[in-house]
């Protein structure tokens, strides 16, 4: 058994690596999950030891016996192809890997009148958030991420920087919660005025700006939209900032406001968005214009909504509604 198999050297310059070509947060802890697991499966041998078959043997184990979803699988290909080929730098024969199945699902999608008990059922911060799930569309990270200059209230757009993918994109800002962000941001401010008195209020910044824009981080454009209530502390130096609110409290928010509505669908967060783009194409909007709207690469995805119209893409109605 190889002993580096087992050291933070392989796990830091593979971490390293994904973080030097820009890859998400989330997807560097889920690659470096993956990683760990493939090493733990082969008895932590080195991955220098091994190759397709060791590779082609995990994800088959995956598949088979942990019965993973085929996007569970792929993201674990992924992983285990961008070890191989962007930091070894050796090509992987992937013939015989048994696929995981691969399930077409439905998004659930709320009637308009469920996306309004459960809108109504939430105050404050989480109604404001739910209100731009539902109202422009966005992903519960997109919504968390946004800053105080991405918000344009006068043109009623916003902008996600760096969405899923790394696009950015504008999205509609509704009018039913522009005047509440409005009224949202002058208490931000008033918090943010208070951090810096206290010697503090600076936000940490994407990539290396706050190195090229050293004031930025105090500047009031760059503050979170939504940020969190207390200020963490850097233990080692005492500095102290915000970071935005944390994603469970506003899930958990949104699945007791779906329970308490009584609605039995297994609705979250992301229901809102499903809703968003169905209502859109039920109010005859041009499905094109949505993908945009939705940050989607290929119309593929999008076209997914009008499998769940009430009345489908062409305005079908059943036979038995004309008897």
């Amino acid at each position: 058994m190889d002993k580096s198999a087992r050291s933070p050297g392989l796990i830091q310059r593979y971490r390293e690596a994904l973080q030097a070509r820009h890859y998400a947060r989330r997807t560097v802890t889920s690659y470096e999950q993956w990683l760990r697991r493939f090493l733990r499966f082969h008895a932590l041998r080195h991955p220098r030891e091994m190759g397709s078959a060791e590779v082609n043997a995990f994800l088959t184990h995956l598949a088979v016996e942990q019965r993973v979803s085929p996007s569970t699988q792929n993201q674990a290909l992924a992983a285990l192809l961008f070890l191989y080929r962007d930091l070894l730098e050796r090509d992987l024969e992937l013939n015989g890997v048994v696929r995981a199945r691969s399930r077409r699902r439905l998004p659930v999608v709320l009637t308009t009148e469920e996306v309004r008990a459960v809108l109504q059922r939430l105050d404050g911060v989480e109604s404001l958030v739910a209100g731009l799930l539902y109202g422009s569309g966005l992903r519960l990270m997109e919504a968390l991420r946004l800053r105080v200059q991405d918000l344009d209230f006068n043109r009623r757009e916003l902008t996600v920087r760096d969405g899923k993918g790394g696009k950015d994109r504008r999205t509609l800002l509704p009018d039913r919660v522009a005047e509440q962000l409005r009224s949202h941001l002058q208490t931000v401010r008033t918090l943010h005025q208070q951090d810096l008195a206290d010697g503090w209020g600076r936000v940490t910044l994407p990539h290396a700006l706050a190195r090229k824009y050293p004031n930025a981080p105090v500047e009031w454009g760059w503050q979170w939209v939504f940020p969190q209530a207390g200020r963490w502390r850097q233990p080692t130096t005492g500095e102290q900032g915000r970071h935005h609110i944390d994603p469970s409290l506003i899930q958990k928010a949104v699945r007791r406001a779906v329970l308490t509505a009584g609605i039995s669908k297994p609705a979250t967060c992301h229901t809102l968005r499903h809703s968003f783009a169905t209502h859109l194409l039920e109010r005859g909007q041009d499905i094109r214009t949505i993908q945009e709207l939705l940050g989607h690469s290929d119309l593929k995805t999008t076209m997914i909504y009008t499998h769940v119209l009430n009345r489908g893409p062409l305005g079908v109605s059943s036979p038995a509604d004309l008897l």
